[in-house]
């Protein structure tokens, strides 16, 4: 059965938790919340901030400056040292024509008067040459900071300049899709530079990229046809057959098996062409909510779930955005499913949440059942894997399940994440952002 609880300013609704209290002897309900929602997940690692040396943060340095930067540091560090050498050159040159050009003077006077006057001469000479230089460092100190200045700004534009084909590329790569690899390229003009053999590299690569898509678009196609019509053409002859009234049992018995198997097989097949088809660019972009998305998936699997005596609580809060509704509800169907079938024999539980958590939108699932090893969990998200790697009981399901919703989540831009519940199943969360 489904319970859909009203929203009060005092939450009822069980809440997901599988971080809870452990209890060994039974399996544990989820506590009812309290205050504001709190989305379950991995705990946050707990870390020690490090202490570092300057030299270890000098040595980082280079690593956290972008390219735009060390090529304009780069530049304008080059300039100032020529234009440094430059100044030095003048100053010793300049410095050495003061020393050498002061003219000797005949005074005509006796001896001593002529020394005297000629000491004070010197010392006027001295001191005119230390004025002189003086001033001509103070000017060159000033001159040599402006051209630094300037170096800098000359080295961002330089650098600016030499980036542009690469901001290029970059641009024309962001705004690639499936959908337009056939016609955007970067097309890059100029001489045939390291830049336009990278362009050139880079819009061949396109072109390959495209040929690959058309023929996986071509090969879904194809199986799609090819693959489900001899099914249904089996299906059609076994359903014939036992609607025959002078069919014996035994041969009942054995269509009924193989109707099983040809079930099975479709819904193989039916689920690698969706992992096929999540796994490339979204065709639909609509808006949409996933709250209805969640509750239309809801009343799809509540009967699978009364079959299996599971009970279905939900927690269904508005949270739009813009995707494929078909791939998100089947995404979500996927994980229901997967609850209820992976579930206790008696009284399971399975609870869905929908709302906004962080900025971004929030999807979760969680069931009791057996408990699963934490180091097992990321393998379950791989195609055909099942827990502790069970290929006998395969009756369950096809191992796609979790693949295909990881396929759809990613293409959607968001992640999906599973942890072990406390008391055993498991917690998955899907994180889409807000469009």
């Amino acid at each position: 059965m489904t319970e859909r609880p009203e929203r009060q300013a005092g939450p009822t609704h069980p809440m997901i938790s599988p971080h809870s209290a452990r209890k060994a002897t039974r399996v544990q309900e989820a506590p009812p919340p309290s205050g504001p929602p709190s989305w379950d997940g991995p705990p946050p690692p707990a870390q020690r901030p490090v202490q570092r040396t300057p030299m270890e943060r000098m040595r980082d340095l280079p690593g956290r400056v972008s390219i735009r930067w060390r090529l304009t540091l780069t530049y304008g560090a080059l300039v100032f040292v020529a234009a440094a050498v430059l100044l030095l050159s003048v100053y010793v040159i300049v410095g050495s024509a003061i020393d050498y050009a002061w003219p000797s003077i005949e005074w005509g006077l006796n001896p001593v008067q002529n020394a005297q006057l000629d000491a004070a001469w010197q010392e006027s000479q001295r001191q005119a040459v230390q004025d002189a230089r003086d001033a001509l460092f103070g000017s060159a100190f000033l001159a040599l900071l402006g051209v630094g200045i300037l170096a800098l700004i000359i080295g961002y534009f330089v650098a600016d300049r030499a980036l542009r084909p690469v901001a290029q590329m970059t641009g024309t790569a962001r705004k690639l899709s499936e959908s337009t690899l056939a016609h955007q390229r970067i097309a890059l003009e100029g001489p045939n530079d390291e830049l336009k053999e990278l362009a050139d590299t880079f819009d061949a690569m396109l072109t390959r990229l495209n040929i690959a898509f058309d023929t996986q678009r071509r090969f879904v196609a194809n199986a799609s046809h090819e693959l489900r019509t001899p099914l249904t053409i089996n299906r059609t002859v076994l359903e014939i057959a036992l609607s025959d009234p002078e069919a014996s049992e035994d041969l009942k018995a054995l269509g009924r098996t193989l109707l099983e198997v040809n079930a099975r097989n479709e819904k193989l097949i039916e689920g690698l062409l969706l992992l096929a088809r999540s796994e490339r660019e979204l065709a639909v972009r609509k808006p949409l909510d996933v709250q209805e998305v969640a509750q239309t998936a809801v009343e799809q699997v509540v009967p699978f779930a009364q079959e299996h005596g599971v009970t279905v609580t939900t927690e269904l809060v508005s949270a739009p955005t813009i995707g494929d509704p078909v791939l998100l509800e089947r995404s979500v169907s996927n994980l229901l499913e997967n609850a209820v079938k992976y579930n206790i024999p008696e009284n399971g539980k399975v609870w869905i949440r929908t709302g906004m958590a962080d900025g971004g939108l929030v999807v979760q699932v969680a069931n009791t059942g057996q408990h699963v090893p934490a180091y097992e969990v990321n393998s379950l998200f791989e195609p055909f894997r099942r827990l502790h790697s069970d290929r006998v009981d395969s009756a369950k399901g096809s191992g796609l399940g979790l693949s295909i919703v990881r396929a759809v989540v990613q293409a959607h831009g968001g992640n999906v994440t599973a942890v072990p519940r406390d008391g055993g199943g498991l917690v998955v969360t899907i994180r889409l952002p807000r469009r």
